[in-house]
């Protein structure tokens, strides 16, 4: 495998917050899965020296493309994203559900790390910086193309690039079969039609998401088979690049729980062990990811747990710790948001590319500041609104609880609502709606927002002011109840319970929205004093 004995001088990273509500190293050298109790969809990972990157798809969310850093595989801490737009820049300035980034790889090469993805309807992409905690290069479009899916590059001793790449059906008109095509070394375009390497038909219906390595004069292409829900890990091996390939399934459900674990990365720890992360389907809670123990077995891997010596695992749900040669703290992606610095935290993501009026930080007031930004025409609810501010589900079970001043244009009635909002292909949140005569407090649904059905409304309350706190509490399996409090300690459940529901490709989420339906040369907006995620009280 590649990426050993590479130093990095690692970049001061703000202090991190470790979270309330889902912690997955246990503090007895033995963690417990999923690592990330969060919506990582098709993670792929690397280690430089004794650094381990993690990206992640994030189809139409920006920031795009997570940068995940971690020291020991199973503590990890979002310390950037390697895309600040998503190209075509007018295109995605509109919602596109499901669309964008697909399954992205992440590699290291010649001092460089790069990550390639292939969007489904426009082409080969890839991005690359010196620096993995600071900014990435601006994205480059090697292959214009319709159904190219799931790109990863390899880098052969010969000095001759390729990527290994699946089709999207929905596209391409075919699916489940596996391609190589040669790129340039500069990873800057494309020089072949590709080649078909395998035909997953009979064996491994809706195989994708190709990974590719090199160990020991074989090449190896890590690939899920079976369906994102219900499939199982496949690898191929073959002494020549173009095959003929073998085939073997490395891991599957089995006795678990672990519904179609697959789709992920092979990786080694400086001490020789190897490990795999991939993600489970978990519904509402989106794609979470997972650490299985890896181990080579007469020249092919064996993933998780193999109890009855046949040559393939099941996953694992507690396990010890990667052998990393010494111990590093407990560290998890932010969740919480004081909004006292000059940027929001990494974890928000926009539905669509943002513009500047959208959102500033007031460093003096320590308050995120959202101006109510019109609906766009033809959006038909908050679905297809491009400024929603959100982050994934942290966990099983959670609180999220805002701090809000609503301040609506005093001299129109423009629309303008605010409010924290709990999304997916259909949603619910809780706002405030400038009336004619003040302030109401509303508790909006939209069952079927994807296909377009309106808004309800219920008023909850008339406030005399926009200053509220605001609360979803999110019970197992995505029950959520809505409360508000004048004060902050006493809290009033508002309006009707609501089951949240997956996106389109990825889990639900929670946020925060400041809309209008009219437009004259200013606008009201929401202050957000803070954003905090705490656990169900028991």
């Amino acid at each position: 495998m590649m990426y050993f004995g590479v130093n990095t001088v690692l970049h001061p990273i703000l202090a991190q917050q470790v979270s309330e509500v889902w912690v997955a190293d246990q503090g007895d050298e033995t963690y417990k899965n999923p690592i990330l109790h969060a919506d990582y969809s098709d993670p792929d990972v690397m280690r430089v020296g004794d650094d381990y990157f993690m990206t992640a798809s994030s189809f139409d969310a920006v920031p795009g493309l997570p940068i995940l850093h971690s020291k020991d595989l199973v503590n990890w801490t979002l310390v950037g994203h390697a895309l600040r737009r998503q190209p075509p820049f007018e295109h995605f300035e509109k919602t596109q559900h499901g669309n964008g980034v697909w399954a992205p790889s992440i590699r290291y090469h010649d001092g460089e790390y790069y990550i390639f993805w292939g969007d489904p309807d426009f082409g080969i992409y890839r991005v690359k910086t010196s620096d993995p905690f600071g900014e990435w290069e601006a994205p480059v479009l090697l292959e214009p193309a319709k159904g190219i899916i799931d790109v990863c590059p390899m880098w052969d001793e010969d000095g001759e690039a390729y990527l290994v790449y699946a089709y999207a059906g929905s596209r391409a008109g075919i699916k489940s079969v596996l391609a190589i095509k040669r790129m340039d070394a500069a990873a800057t375009r494309t020089l072949d039609e590709g080649v078909i390497v395998y035909d997953g038909h009979e064996l491994d219906p809706t195989i994708e998401g190709p990974k590719f390595y090199k160990r020991d004069g074989y090449y190896y292409i890590f690939a899920p088979g079976g369906g994102v829900a219900t499939g199982w890990q496949t690898v191929l091996r073959s002494t020549q690049l173009y095959g003929p390939y073998e085939r073997r399934m490395v891991l599957h459900q089995g006795a678990t729980a672990i519904n179609g674990p697959h789709q992920g990365g092979w990786v080694d720890t400086q001490t020789g062990e190897d490990w795999f992360i991939h993600f489970q389907d978990k519904g509402v809670y989106g794609r979470v990811t997972h650490l299985q123990p890896m181990v080579w077995k007469d020249g092919w891997p064996v993933i998780g747990t193999d109890r009855e010596n046949k040559g393939y695992g099941e996953p694992v749900l507690t396990h010890r710790k990667p052998n990393v040669g010494q111990p590093h703290p407990i560290a998890t992606p932010a969740e919480s948001d004081e909004f006292n610095g000059l940027r929001m935290g990494l974890q928000w993501q926009w539905q669509a590319n943002p513009k500047a009026t959208w959102s500033f930080l007031y460093p003096d007031k320590g308050v995120l500041r959202l101006y109510a930004q019109q609906v766009p025409n033809g959006a038909r609810n908050l679905y297809e609104t491009p400024n929603v501010l959100m982050q994934k589900f942290p966990a099983p079970a959670f609180v999220a609880t805002a701090k809000i001043e609503f301040t609506p244009h005093p001299d129109k009635l423009l629309g303008e609502k605010a409010g924290l909002v709990i999304m997916g292909r259909s949603y619910a949140a809780l706002a405030f709606r400038k009336d004619a005569d003040g302030i109401a407090l509303v508790q909006t649904t939209a069952n079927g927002a994807h296909q377009g059905k309106p808004e309800e409304e219920a008023v909850i309350t008339k406030l005399e002011s926009g200053a509220c706190y605001l609360r979803v509490v999110v019970a197992e399996g995505g029950q959520c109840r809505f409360f508000y409090s004048m004060d902050g300690r006493d809290y009033r459940e508002a309006g009707e319970p609501f089951q949240a529901v997956e996106g389109h490709w990825i889990g639900a989420k929670v946020g925060l929205f400041c809309t209008r339906t009219e437009t004259i040369n200013d606008a009201g907006w929401m202050d957000v004093d803070w954003f905090r995620v705490t656990p169900l009280a028991q």
